[in-house]
């Protein structure tokens, strides 16, 4: 298997989106026959959304056509909502009119989760997030709904009553969360390897429990599988000593959509949202009983640099890591609350795991776990869980990487090789443990989420996980309806509120998977536009995204599933950007940068930060094979790539090697390693040849010695990566970094 990485990569989201326009086009041709006309695009898409009148004058039987959708506000009317202006910026409201019931700082997981809960309950309430929706903990997470199969574990070992319970509340919300936005989220079967007999009836009984502890709201129940059949569903993994697994079932969601589809649905039921505004300060005054209290925020727009103040009742601080700096903007002298945990995840490409089964490995090296699961197109393996410091971007160590990739090589087979250069993409997500500030330890962790109301009335909701943000957002805004004497029209209503859709997934697998019964409106930018990057487009208009690093990060998340496949795509997003945004040359270029300071954080080298911001779209990510066969280790060496090679480079290697190979067994003598290179112009400065030799476990001892193809291939690759990584020297001398084992490159 080789991989290419180009901009061509993200293509397929184009390429799905006008074959899926073909499909659906085609589908509505029964109307043809009912009718005697000629279905057309203003017959398949809501007026809404094409703007331009529909010719359809009859209404079409229910269910075979897509309703008229809501169309979210510009985000131009959310800036006026939150400083008290009529959509058109007149400034005729009175203050009632212009004062907020509630104020939610953060637009991750439980900011969003507590917006939309508010608005679902009829009250007037505003979220403002300084960067992107999820832009921080809520897009980096190991994208599974789940109870914690762990938890139970301890649970049950530890006869730890409140880690039982949480586990059984987080399993109702696995269920409700699957019920909610059935296009985002999906169940996923996960495998148990056993490799001890007596291990085998241990872990049905937990997973049992696990079903057992879900009662009603469960989902799929756990069974057993014999050896056979294990090695059948998994192919790649380690046979040696295998004697059967368990496979139980958790949820799967893709976490930034989802985010961003809570934040526009809480828009769709009247709530005001904007992304990229700051708080930068609390505003506080007396209430009633004469005591001083939270009463607004001052806030900027990180888009334009304007600050204005908002009113509301009551604030809730929702921002994740955040929490302790708006907590000290309103006490100054408060202790921190949040214990930051970093947790790392790697993307490697699909084959590595089977397309709809997932692994967990129970019992690695240091008594944690790994989860090995498909998602997306890739296959997310992690996590690691070490103390970090609360930062914006935290870039994964490569230690890190190290640690999770070792640990995935200790049970998959000896004949799958995962190397440094097959990782596509690598962050660090930071989780928030947190502290209760009113409890009589407070070095002591909170097990689940707290929510913290201090003197000045201002509530924090901090900890938790995203399958139970549900539950979180509801017990918040409880407490807020008590604590601010606020007057809801309606109950909770989230734990009901399902949407429906009306695209078939045969006619829109990728699209419905990811954008709902909202796919309609791609598939008609598509065909408006005749373009191939549409959800681009569609991100700007309908999801709020501002900046490169919004679309490609959390938006489309191929930054998440191909760092160097985003990287490449940059230019030609940032130009559809810079048309729907009326961006000049200016920003276009610092919104390059700041797109290349991301994806640093994201598993790509601080050497692309080199690279001039007019990077050609079309620039080549592999090497070319010149008419000659030779393999030109030197077209690409100021760009940074993995050591991965086409097919035709394969091949014209394979044929010099076969010169060499005088036996024809595989082998050439370590003496004619040198020549080899030779011939195929591979660039080797003196003396660092025994560097990848040693890399790749060749005995070069005696010149007699043999080495064979595939470890010929690991030193090549080894080469090629670190010539792509470094580039030229001033001098224009090739430098070439050393690379050990666990840097190897590879994508075969």
């Amino acid at each position: 298997m080789w991989r290419q990485h180009t901009a061509r990569q993200v293509a397929k989201f184009g390429a799905a989106t006008a074959a899926t326009a073909g499909v659906a086009y085609a589908g509505y041709a029964y109307y043809q026959r009912k009718t005697g006309r000629t279905p057309t695009v203003a017959s398949l898409y809501p007026q809404s959304l094409i703007n331009y009148a529909d010719p359809l004058q009859t209404p079409t039987p229910p269910g075979k056509r897509p309703h008229a959708f809501w169309t979210p506000p510009k985000r131009q009317d959310m800036i006026n909502d939150l400083k008290g202006l009529q959509r058109d910026g007149t400034d005729t409201k009175t203050a009632s009119e212009k004062e907020f019931d509630l104020l939610v700082i953060g637009g991750g997981a439980t900011g969003a989760g507590c917006t939309l809960d508010a608005a679902t309950r009829g009250l007037k309430v505003a979220m403002v997030e300084r960067d992107d929706f999820a832009a921080g903990t809520s897009s980096k997470s190991t994208k599974l709904v789940h109870g914690g199969v762990r938890y139970l574990q301890k649970a049950i070992m530890g006869l730890d009553y409140e880690q039982w319970k949480m586990v059984r509340e987080a399993l109702h919300e696995r269920k409700t969360f699957l019920n909610i936005a059935p296009y985002l989220s999906h169940e996923l079967p996960i495998l148990l390897p056993v490799y001890t007999w007596w291990q085998l009836p241990y872990f049905w009984i937990g997973c049992k429990m696990y079903d057992l502890l879900a009662g009603k709201q469960g989902i799929s129940t756990s069974y057993i599988m014999g050896r056979g059949k294990t090695l059948e569903s998994f192919p790649m993994l380690r046979s040696e000593g295998l004697v059967g697994s368990l496979v139980y079932f958790d949820g799967q969601h893709n976490d930034a959509r989802m985010n961003a589809a809570l934040a526009v649905t809480a828009a769709a039921h009247g709530a005001v949202v904007a992304n990229h505004v700051e708080v930068t300060s609390l505003i506080k005054g007396p209430n009633e009983e004469g005591k001083e209290v939270v009463k607004g925020a001052m806030l900027r727009d990180n888009e334009t640099g304007e600050e204005w103040s908002v009113r509301a009742k009551g604030v809730i601080n929702a921002t994740g890591p955040f929490s302790d700096a708006i907590l000290k903007m309103d006490e100054p002298q408060m202790a921190d609350i949040v214990a930051p945990s970093s947790g790392v995840h790697l993307v490697l490409p699909s084959y590595f795991s089977p397309k709809n089964m997932g692994m967990l490995d129970p019992a690695t090296t240091d008594g944690r776990v790994v989860f090995f699961l498909p998602w997306e197109g890739g296959v997310v393996a992690g996590t690691t869980d070490t103390l970090c410091n609360v930062e914006a971007d935290p870039k994964p160590s490569e230690k890190e990487i190290e640690w999770i990739l070792s640990e995935i090589r200790r049970f998959l087979s000896p004949d799958v090789k995962i190397r440094r250069g097959d990782v596509l993409s690598a962050w660090s997500g930071i989780r928030p443990l947190v502290r209760d500030p009113k409890a009589q330890n407070t070095k002591d962790l909170v097990r689940n989420h707290m929510i913290h109301t201090s003197d000045s009335g201002l509530i924090t909701i901090a900890g938790g996980k995203w399958t139970t943000y549900r539950e979180m957002a509801k017990e918040t805004i409880d407490q807020a309806i008590d604590a601010f004497k606020l007057q809801p029209l309606r109950d909770c209503q989230t734990e009901s509120l399902v949407q429906n859709f009306g695209v078939d997934l045969e006619v829109a697998k990728h699209l419905s998977h990811n954008y709902g019964d909202r796919a309609w409106a791609v598939c008609a930018m598509a065909d408006r536009t005749s373009e191939q990057y549409p959800s681009v487009r569609y991100a700007v208009q309908y999801e709020y995204a501002l900046s490169a690093v919004d679309v490609i990060a959390r938006r489309l998340r191929l930054a998440f599933l191909d760092a160097q496949a985003a990287r490449d795509s940059l230019p030609k997003v940032i130009d559809i950007m810079a048309g729907e945004l009326h961006w000049d040359d200016k920003r276009k270029k610092a919104e390059h940068r700041k797109a290349l300071e991301y994806l640093t954080t994201m598993g790509l080298p601080d050497s692309i930060l080199d690279e001039p911001a007019n990077v050609a779209s079309d620039k080549k990510g592999y090497l070319n094979i010149k008419t000659t066969g030779d393999l030109n280790f030197l077209d690409a060496a100021s760009y940074y790539r993995r050591g991965v090679f086409s097919a035709e480079e394969i091949g014209a290697f394979l044929s010099a090697f076969a010169e060499f190979d005088v036996h024809g067994d595989g082998h050439i003598e370590v003496k004619d390693i040198k020549p080899l290179f030779d011939s195929i112009k591979v660039p080797l400065p003196q003396g660092d040849i025994d560097e990848y030799l040693r890399a790749a476990n060749v005995d070069y001892s005696s010149p007699a010695n043999t080495i064979e193809f595939e470890q010929i291939f690991d030193v090549l690759g080894q080469i090629k990566e670190a010539i792509n990584s470094k580039g030229r020297a001033p001098t224009g001398e090739l430098k070439l970094n050393q690379i050990p084992t666990h840097r190897s490159g590879g994508g075969v």
